[in-house]
């Protein structure tokens, strides 16, 4: 009996030593990641952030967005890529938008970055916020809030998105190919680099349902065109595509597009994933989605539901929106988009 009672009480003490244990490291691991955030300077963001500052800041954004809308529709496609390119490369901070000048070498210039667009009303929109606010609304909000309300135009969810974010006060053009995936990426790669600021699997083939809007450089599709058509691509739909790109060697400077989804070209819904299940993708990394064990079931899910996309889309879209922003002493609000301050 005594035998029993102290391998009773031994049991006892090991467990309460193990969940002492565990307790510490939970703690331990509390403590690591605070210091792993504030060692790198993570910015604060959070919703309303310019509420008493600039109360009517959103309001301005989305009034200027819907404005630009009208007068050019394909705005709202533009406001999601950039916010994509500019949020996938270290930080939601801006740099994409900045010219080369004083030692600066713009990212835009990187092939990563061909074919983008509509720069120049990402300043209209923080002229009318400047003219309200001076010196108050980060550009890198403008680019995130403008991407939430291109979003809705396009027939997409409306998101809740935080703000409070800086602007870079430097260039990311050496690093863009290290965090960019390009378009003939293996799809294991690509979902590697999604993963690396946050974003899984499934929110992976929500993102790249934006392909369902815009249209795509003949630059990019020739290499399944020529000098044979790749034969995961419907015959059909490889014809349309030599009529809109008919030369193997396109010109980037050339206005020679061809349409992501020809029935809805410029609504976000999940006609892209019933289309690359049809074989009519533009882009190799479209072709993937459904031929890799990994991605595919959640391509069938998206195509069947609209809905489910949409809400995976958000989701997603949230979390690459608040990839590491900036501190305040890291960071700054740009009085020109184009350009670090001066003083």
């Amino acid at each position: 009996m005594i035998v029993v009672i102290l391998a009773q009480r031994y049991k006892l003490i090991k467990h309460i030593e193990i969940m002492a244990i565990n307790k510490l490291l939970c703690n331990l691991s509390f403590i690591f990641l605070i210091s792993f955030h504030f060692h790198f300077g993570l910015g604060e963001i959070r919703l309303n952030y310019y509420s008493e500052s600039c109360p009517n800041a959103e309001e301005i954004v989305k009034e200027e967005v819907i404005r630009l809308y009208h007068k050019h529709g394909n705005t709202a496609v533009s406001w999601i890529r950039t916010l994509f390119h500019d949020c996938m490369v270290k930080s939601c901070d801006a740099s994409i938008l900045l010219e080369s000048i004083n030692g600066i070498q713009s990212e835009k210039i990187s092939t990563r970055n061909m074919g983008m667009r509509n720069f120049k009303y990402i300043n209209t929109i923080k002229d009318a916020l400047e003219r309200s606010c001076p010196m108050t609304v980060s550009c890198a909000d403008v680019v995130a809030l403008s991407a939430r309300d291109g979003v809705v135009l396009l027939g997409g969810p409306h998101i809740e998105m935080k703000t409070g974010r800086k602007d870079s006060k430097e260039s990311h053009l050496a690093e863009i190919d290290g965090f960019l995936p390009n378009h003939n990426d293996s799809i294991m790669f690509v979902l590697s680099r999604f993963q690396s600021v946050g974003i899984d699997v499934e929110g992976t083939v929500a993102l790249l349902g934006a392909h369902s809007v815009g249209r795509v450089h003949c630059a990019n599709i020739v290499d399944r065109l020529y000098p044979t058509v790749d034969p995961t691509l419907d015959a059909n739909y490889a014809e349309y595509l030599k009529g809109r790109c008919p030369h193997p060697q396109p010109d980037p400077k050339a206005v020679e597009y061809a349409r992501n989804d020809l029935k809805t070209p410029m609504t976000l819904d999940n006609n892209y994933y019933k289309n690359i299940m049809n074989n009519k993708g533009l882009l190799l990394v479209d072709q993937q989605l459904v031929s890799s064990p990994v991605t595919s079931s959640f391509v069938e899910n998206m195509a069947a539901d609209n809905d489910y996309f949409h809400e995976q889309f958000s989701k997603a879209l949230l979390t690459l929106s608040e990839n590491n922003p900036l501190s305040e002493a890291d960071g700054e609000v740009r009085r020109d988009c184009r350009f670090v301050n001066s003083d």
